[in-house]
């Protein structure tokens, strides 16, 4: 060929590290998966069982575009019941993932060169989803020493004529802290007086371990500014039906279904029905499954801790994942996580790969059992390197 049929925008190589970890899964055959946060229990049998006799029933075509009415309807319960918020049904649209949702709303939401503040560490792809709209991402850091909280200062200092929106994440992937009601209250003023629309990607909402998790639309003037992204994939262990929704208000909802009808039309109609049996019984699904990453979460911090030059809060906050601070090895996180491969066969994620204040730490998904959790820290904790001197 003379030339390359692919876009400009994509010749470069953009692979992450996030994307290359199933390749690097396969390197030994013994290798401890901690990279990435797929669990490995399966989908409640009770959920599983509910979509198939639902699909027998009918349930195999095209939903409603906005998604199925009674999905949308559960939706409103839920926040009714458990936030005593007043959501109404155009302000809810249902989407293929939380990821697919995030892609919908920046583009609904941006103008090329509209920049993206982004709570940083961040969830990988959002820097390339900000990309993917013609806007411009740009980093928040948050640092250990100041608890990941958002700083408002310099929050504020990153504000400029162009900042269209900011990113939120809370309980954060990767760094598993939850930011408090009196951060996002701060965060609540900055967006007012700069008229900024908060991007609340509520995934981990289930696994809030030391308090109960508030949502930052419910803080009093914030829903009409605030565009919720919730998914049914890690608070129901649902990551391969592809299913989540995104709360806003009803004009920036009819945009997202415009944009969706060309994407993917509607999301998959028995993942949705397996999403409304999730949603109705919660409160029996959830707590067992809640209990046993709390369980795993503890465990492993207090591993870890015991291993000479790494270090990790402790006890854990929320979500699944423990950033683990690798400084005084004085490796790059991308040197640790190869030395955490190649002499302990342990995967796990280096911290830039979650943005530039990502460097000094490697994330550790707890998504393998207490016992192979257990044998992963025997492991790395025999590497040479890291034994006491």
């Amino acid at each position: 060929m003379k030339r390359s049929y692919i876009s400009k925008r994509y010749q470069e190589d953009k692979s992450t590290a996030m994307g290359k970890s199933d390749e690097m899964a396969k390197a030994f055959d013994d290798v401890i998966n901690l990279s990435l946060g797929d669990p490995d229990l399966i989908t409640d049998e009770r959920i599983i069982n509910a979509a198939f006799e639902d699909a027998k029933r009918g349930h195999t075509k095209y939903t409603d575009f906005r998604g199925d009415p009674e999905l949308r309807e559960a939706i409103v319960d839920f926040y009714k019941e458990e936030y005593d918020m007043d959501i109404v049904d155009e302000e809810v649209f249902v989407c293929t993932s939380a990821c697919e949702g995030m892609y919908l709303v920046l583009e609904a939401i941006l103008d090329d060169g509209d920049e993206v503040l982004m709570q940083a560490p961040y969830f990988t792809p959002y820097r390339q989803q900000v990309e993917l709209a013609r806007g411009v991402p740009v980093e928040l850091p948050t640092y250990e020493e100041e608890d990941f909280q958002i700083n408002v200062e310099r929050l504020e200092s990153l504000i400029t004529e162009k900042t269209k929106a900011l990113i939120i994440n809370s309980p954060n992937n990767p760094t598993g802290n939850c930011l408090t009601v009196e951060t996002m209250r701060k965060i609540g003023e900055i967006a007012e007086k700069y008229d900024i629309v908060v991007v609340a990607d509520d995934i981990y909402t289930a696994f809030s371990y030391q308090n109960p998790f508030v949502p930052f639309a419910s803080l009093p003037g914030m829903k009409e500014r605030t565009i919720v992204l919730n998914s049914f994939s890690k608070n129901f262990t649902m990551t391969g039906w592809r299913i989540g929704n995104i709360i806003a208000t009803a004009d920036i909802i009819k945009v997202i279904q415009q944009i969706n009808e060309n994407v993917v039309f509607t999301a998959p109609s028995i993942s949705q029905r397996a999403a409304l049996y999730a949603l109705r019984h919660r409160k029996e699904i959830q707590p067992d499954m809640v209990e046993e990453y709390r369980k795993r979460m503890f465990y492993a911090a207090e591993r870890i801790n015991k291993i000479p030059k790494l270090s990790v809060i402790n006890p854990p906050k929320g979500s699944f994942y423990l950033f683990v601070n690798i400084k005084e090895t004085g490796l790059s996180s991308e040197e640790a996580a190869e030395l955490f491969l190649k002499e302990a066969h342990v995967l796990v994620l280096p911290g830039n790969a979650f943005g530039d204040c990502g460097e000094g730490y490697v994330r550790i998904a707890c998504t393998v059992g207490i016992e192979k959790l257990g044998e992963a820290c025997d492991r790395i904790g025999n590497i040479e390197l890291l034994k006491e001197k």
